[in-house]
């Protein structure tokens, strides 16, 4: 969590770039892959997914610029958790029918719930680090 920029960081006059936003860049590239392939009937799905990632994203941009950054954080958070929602959803069977596959490969889910697992715990850090 010591890349997330303090005032100690804005002293010394360089503040280190926000390092869940790379973290949301690296999601988003992968992700990217992982959904193009989505057949036709789930090309909903895959924009809702690509919509969120932008919107969280954006997000993420945001709480780097703003000073008082707790309600971003929080919708942040937020947008996160829809996304590990979203991305489960691809991959259940039983919100498809029997003759077809989920879109997501289970290799494509465990890579993508890492990333999200491992970006929300740094959210929550900094959340979590804004209430002191």
């Amino acid at each position: 969590m010591d890349n997330i920029g303090t005032n100690t960081e804005l002293e010394q006059g360089k503040p280190k770039p926000f390092l869940v936003k790379t973290k949301i860049e690296d999601l988003m590239a992968y992700t990217k892959q992982a959904i193009a392939n989505f057949p036709r009937n789930e090309r909903q799905t895959a924009a809702e997914i690509r919509r969120i990632m932008l919107l969280t994203y954006e997000l993420a941009i945001t709480i780097e610029k703003r000073y008082y950054k707790k309600t971003t954080a929080q919708e942040l958070d937020v947008n996160i958790d829809i996304l590990r929602h979203l991305v489960r959803t691809a991959r259940e069977n039983k919100y498809y029918s029997p003759n077809s596959h989920p879109p997501l490969s289970p290799k494509q889910y465990e890579i993508i719930s890492k990333m999200l697992n491992e970006i929300g715990k740094m959210v929550g850090g900094y959340l979590k680090s804004l209430n002191k």
